[in-house]
């Protein structure tokens, strides 16, 4: 789908639905109106292996500590009653990582899955993966499957974890997938941009209104290129294993402070432009 201006969730959260809350939770949740929610939020996770290194632990502390804050954002976002999260969990670059490393990230997504099931379940969340999932190991493969089929049935938030998952090359595969509808009919028609997001991992989804980027980076890491055409750009210097809710709901209150325009320009806001010169005047 195209991006949509509309941030208004399909329903609408109550405090009393995040459960116990701390002192500064409060504060901010005062200040958020849950009636101008984004509904679809996107998390480049960074900062795994700056978190362990300044605890002089190995690089899988940071990642197994890491998982916390997955289920914190998860869990909130759900009960939020936010549309979609997309977690970016793998990308295609990651396997220039050490093999012990990549062996370890992948025995823990399975871990994850299995161990989480029940949070799933109890928040009424339904599992997509965007991806080259075809090409991870035949036991991540099999996981996948069943997490989307355990929860295929849910009818709340939508979590998509990008697993394997490359901006360029979603677009590419999109592109093949339009020709080999075509191949044999001939057509010259060009392609489109309803039609290209119709290719996407993400069909049916909201485009992202929020893409939260933990540990200081800026850059989007080839991360849902096509989406996120519009989204608001939330960086913050926190690493994701200490990313707790209390830094999610203050991305979601400097979502709100912003003006979202989509290329046009404030209401009751002057023109700049001058009127076109005809040729030879």
């Amino acid at each position: 789908m195209l991006h949509t201006k509309s941030h208004k969730t399909l329903q609408i959260a109550t405090p009393s639905e995040l459960g116990p809350v701390t002192a500064e939770e409060s504060q901010l949740l005062e200040k958020l109106d849950l009636t101008r929610l984004p509904r679809h939020v996107a998390v480049i996770m960074d900062g795994n292996g700056r978190w362990a290194q300044k605890r002089h632990l190995p690089r899988i502390a940071g990642h197994r500590s890491g998982t916390q804050s997955a289920r914190t954002t998860i869990e909130t976002c759900a009960r939020l009653k936010l549309e979609a999260l997309t977690l970016y969990a793998f990308s295609v670059e990651n396997w220039r990582r050490p093999k012990t490393e990549i062996d370890f990230l992948m025995q823990l997504l399975r871990e994850y899955l299995r161990k989480e099931m029940p949070l799933l379940q109890k928040n009424n969340i339904r599992m997509r993966f965007l991806g080259r999932i075809d090409e991870l190991p035949m036991g991540v493969q099999n996981d996948v499957r069943d997490a989307m089929e355990k929860t295929a049935n849910n009818k709340g938030m939508v979590l998509c974890v990008a697993l394997n998952y490359g901006g360029r090359a979603e677009i590419v595969d999109a592109l093949n997938a339009i020709l080999a509808q075509r191949n044999g009919h001939g057509t010259s028609e060009k392609v489109t941009e309803e039609q290209l997001a119709s290719h996407l991992y993400t069909e049916g989804l909201p485009d992202p209104d929020l893409l939260i980027r933990t540990s200081g980076e800026m850059r989007v890491s080839n991360f849902l290129l096509w989406q996120i055409a519009y989204a608001e750009i939330f960086v913050t210097e926190t690493l994701w294993p200490d990313f707790n809710r209390a830094r999610l709901l203050e991305a979601l209150l400097e979502f709100q402070k912003r003006e979202r325009r989509y290329g046009g320009i404030r209401e009751g806001e002057p023109s700049d432009e001058k009127p076109v010169r005809a040729a030879g005047h």
